[in-house]
């Protein structure tokens, strides 16, 4: 019963701000599953897939009806990302889970310091203005370049941590593609939830997962999500994902204690 709680609270949580941030909100999954549910590592990282495509999706749908996706950079980045999710996979499963929490934590603090920190202008070098109506247009010949290396480091962390990668498909829209921000909340949700799928498909077969607590967590993840969708409007984007950074540090730095004296006694032991 109380696996069953925690685990619909934290699917909550990592709907809403997947939901409302377009990615980042996953990467509380594994650390959540492993140290607050118990589960090895080798079943938060599928567990977690399943949920962050349930969630990417839900969320996406909402950006569909309002029209604040780019399909074809949202295909260019899915393309690159799905063949090197599945290779995170299979590079996952051969990897020692204090190997893999450890990078883990490596991770979150990247991810919190992408999100604390404010660019300082958005970038242009894949973007041309129409000089009659002055609206931006991505020059695709351009950003080609920059998407698909974007795109393979997104997926292989996708299918190696368990994560969506939002937080650096979001910056790389922004910042190097010149998308604005809703769109490229939009498209990152698409992305994240073709990423997930293809880092999934590795474990099928090798992996035992409790289905019951899997259908709670995705069915919380996606209600937040949808309940985010509507929300978006009204919350401070830059001000939730500054505070959701510092969470990122605090858990990343629990991951490390917790590892470092797991070590430390197994030296003295």
């Amino acid at each position: 019963m109380a696996a069953a709680v925690t685990i619909t609270v934290v699917g909550l949580i990592i709907g809403v701000l997947l939901g409302l941030l377009g990615g980042g909100g996953a990467i509380l999954a594994v650390p959540a599953l492993v140290y607050l549910i118990g589960l090895p590592v080798t079943q938060a990282i599928p567990m977690s897939l399943i949920v962050v495509a349930a969630a990417a999706l839900s969320g996406a749908y909402t950006r569909v009806r309002e029209r604040l996706i780019n399909w074809r950079l949202a295909a260019i980045f899915a393309a690159a990302g799905m063949p090197a999710a599945a290779l995170g996979t299979v590079v996952g499963r051969n990897v020692p889970q204090d190997v893999l929490l450890a990078g883990f934590a490596i991770l979150m603090i990247a991810a919190g310091i992408r999100m604390v920190r404010k660019p300082a202008h958005v970038g242009t070098a894949c973007t041309t203005v129409d000089p009659g109506t002055g609206v931006p247009k991505v020059n695709w010949r351009r950003c080609t370049s920059r998407s698909i290396p974007a795109g393979l480091g997104v997926g292989f962390v996708t299918g190696l941590f368990g994560v969506g990668g939002g937080f650096v498909v979001i910056p790389a829209l922004v910042l190097l593609l010149g998308i604005t921000m809703p769109v490229a909340v939009g498209t990152s949700l698409v992305v994240i939830a073709a990423n997930a799928s293809a880092g999934l498909i590795g474990y099928i077969g090798t992996v035992s997962l409790d289905l019951t607590l899997t259908a709670l967590f995705a069915a919380a993840a996606i209600i937040g999500s949808f309940a985010a969708g509507r929300l978006s409007a009204r919350v401070s984007g830059d001000k939730l994902q500054r505070w959701f950074a510092y969470l990122v540090f605090v858990v990343a730095a629990a991951i490390a204690i917790e590892l470092t004296v797991r070590t430390a006694m197994g030296l003295f032991a």
